[in-house]
Formats: structure tokens, C-alpha cells, sequence
């Protein structure tokens, strides 16, 4: 078994670079409203806190889990803007103290727990890697959005790595959340890091392929860029479906970003 602390340490720096970014935020800049669709950069704060505490739940109290579970069932279609909204009801230095407490629990508990341990999610059950993982995935997509908000560009690092790998293992996740049956074959996908290094995936002699930049693939992994905007090719019929519906994260797709066209 692989030592999961690489993964855990770049959550942390992850973490740490957008924290960076919100705390010098005035509070109007907090009520900001960013590309998804009513959220402002509270919203996106509050969001990443209150997935924090559903993950340290997970990591650290299963019978606490299975509760919030069940109630997420009951509003399977609100439940996490309503997990949102309560947060970014808080004042700014509030949440962000609130955000910052629980992501350095989740820190603790995921370094603490046992080898092999799986625990429970929203999909199946998950190692604390992967759940580091995930939570990674999601700190540099919603950490994204702010930046964009303020127009700050954050240069891509290495730790996209975790996003791209998270990306590639979804495919048929994705496949299956648009009614679509997945590949039987595997795909090769070869993409491009920030410094130049290539990251493939999937036997060399696949005859579905996707090619590009690290960077756009994570992009349209976590649906913040549209396919037309990006660098990225397909060769093969199911490999050029798969851009147009690829997903990390779980849950429905929703609607993406348009075109930047048309935004004229």
C-alpha cells in the first residue's frame, strides 16, 4: 500500500494557497457573486467547510454520518446549496475561522487513520486517500471560481496530478450519471503537466485517446471550462464522447459553462 501523506500534505498547501486568497477579502468582496449560478465567494467557502465536516463525520463517526446521510435524502436536490447557504449566512471572519477548524481536523483524523480503512461517502465507500483526494479536487475547483471572481490567476502545480487522476478514474461514473453505458475498452489519456512532464494513463496501445494539457483536462473534469474552449483531443467515437460529458465529482453534472462565445 502506497504512503498516502503526499496527498494529504498537497490538501493542505491547496488549502492553505486559497486561504491565502479569501482572508485578505474585504467583506463586500465576500458577497461577490461567482460563475456558479447564485453562489457568491461565501457560498463557496461555506460549501468547502460544511464538506469538510461531512468528511470528518465520515472519517470519525459513522452512526453521525449515516444521520446526515438520511437527511440529505430527503432533499437529495437541495441539500448542499442549503449546507451553503447556512454557512455563507455567517460573517466572513466566522466562516472563515469555521472553515479553517474543520479542514485541520479532517487534516488530523485522515493522517490518523488506520492502513486500509474505508469509510462511509455519498457514493461507495472511500480510503483516506481518496478522500483527500477528493476534498483536493474540490479546493482547487471552488477555489478556482474565486479567483476568477477577482481576477486573480492562480498558476497551475503539480498537484493537479491528484484532480487529472480523479478525473480519469470517473469516466464511466460519468458515462453512467448521462444515462450512457460505459466503455467496455479502456481509454489512454495523456496529458501534459505544468512543468512539461507527461502524465498518461491506460495501456499505450488503446485505440480511444485523449491528449492535451493537464490544466484544461482538470478543467473540464470539474466542468469549469467548456470543451470548446480547451486544448484537448480525442481520438476514437467513445473518447470524444467522454469530453463532452467528463466529471470528477460525484453527484449530478448540472448545466457547465458555456462557450466563452457566448458570453458575446
Amino acid at each position: 500500500m502506497s504512503d498516502p501523506t503526499p496527498v494529504f500534505d498537497d490538501l493542505r498547501e491547496e488549502s492553505e494557497e486559497l486561504d491565502a486568497l479569501v482572508a485578505r477579502l474585504s467583506p463586500e468582496q465576500w458577497a461577490l457573486a461567482t460563475p456558479a449560478p447564485r453562489w457568491t465567494i461565501a457560498h463557496q467557502i461555506a460549501h468547502l467547510a460544511w464538506t469538510d465536516r461531512s468528511a470528518l463525520l465520515a472519517v470519525t463517526d459513522e452512526d453521525g454520518f449515516r444521520a446526515l446521510v438520511e437527511k440529505a435524502l430527503t432533499a437529495p436536490g437541495t441539500f448542499v446549496d442549503e449546507g451553503a447557504e447556512e454557512g455563507a449566512a455567517l460573517p466572513p471572519a466566522e466562516l472563515l475561522t469555521a472553515w479553517r477548524e474543520g479542514r485541520t481536523a479532517l487534516d488530523k483524523a485522515l493522517r490518523e487513520a488506520p492502513a486500509g480503512a474505508r469509510f462511509p461517502w455519498y457514493g461507495p465507500p472511500m480510503a483516506a486517500a481518496s478522500m483527500a483526494t477528493a476534498r483536493l479536487m474540490e479546493t482547487w475547483a471552488h477555489g478556482l471560481d474565486i479567483a476568477d471572481t477577482i481576477g486573480v490567476m492562480r498558476p497551475p502545480t503539480d498537484r493537479l496530478k491528484h484532480v487529472a487522476r480523479i478525473g480519469v478514474r470517473a469516466r464511466d461514473y460519468a458515462f453512467t450519471a448521462h444515462g450512457l453505458t460505459p466503455p467496455a475498452e479502456q481509454f489512454r489519456v495523456e496529458l501534459t503537466g505544468p512543468n512539461g512532464d507527461l502524465w498518461a494513463y491506460g495501456p499505450e496501445d488503446a485505440a480511444q485517446r485523449v491528449t492535451g494539457p493537464a490544466l484544461d483536462f482538470c478543467l473540464l473534469a470539474t466542468r469549469r471550462a467548456h470543451r470548446a474552449d480547451l486544448a484537448l483531443t480525442a481520438v476514437g467515437p467513445e473518447a470524444d464522447r467522454w469530453l463532452d460529458i467528463a466529471q470528477a465529482f460525484a453527484g449530478p453534472p448540472g448545466t457547465g459553462r458555456p462557450p466563452k462565445g457566448d458570453a458575446r
